[in-house]
């Protein structure tokens, strides 16, 4: 099963409402997805927690609808 573009940026989207998302086909096949999120949500926390909450954004779609997503996470420079 893929997701398309939409579908992700619309999660991510929901959970970071102030971030600047970035997402990237890597295999142009909706199944391999690079995301790079920029949100001031991720103040203070370490890169393992801010990837924890992209998961939990998705709802459970990862490994199933969502096969594979290569994260790159930071808040914004001051």
């Amino acid at each position: 099963m893929a997701m398309s573009r939409d579908t992700l940026l619309g999660y991510l989207t929901d959970a970071f409402p102030d971030a600047e998302i970035t997402l990237t086909d890597l295999a142009g096949d909706d199944n391999h997805w690079q995301a790079e999120i920029v949100s001031p949500q991720f103040a203070g926390l370490s890169r393992v927690k801010q990837h924890q909450l992209v998961y939990a954004a998705l709802k459970g779609t990862m490994g199933g609808e969502l096969h594979a997503l290569a994260l790159k996470t930071k808040a914004p420079d001051s």
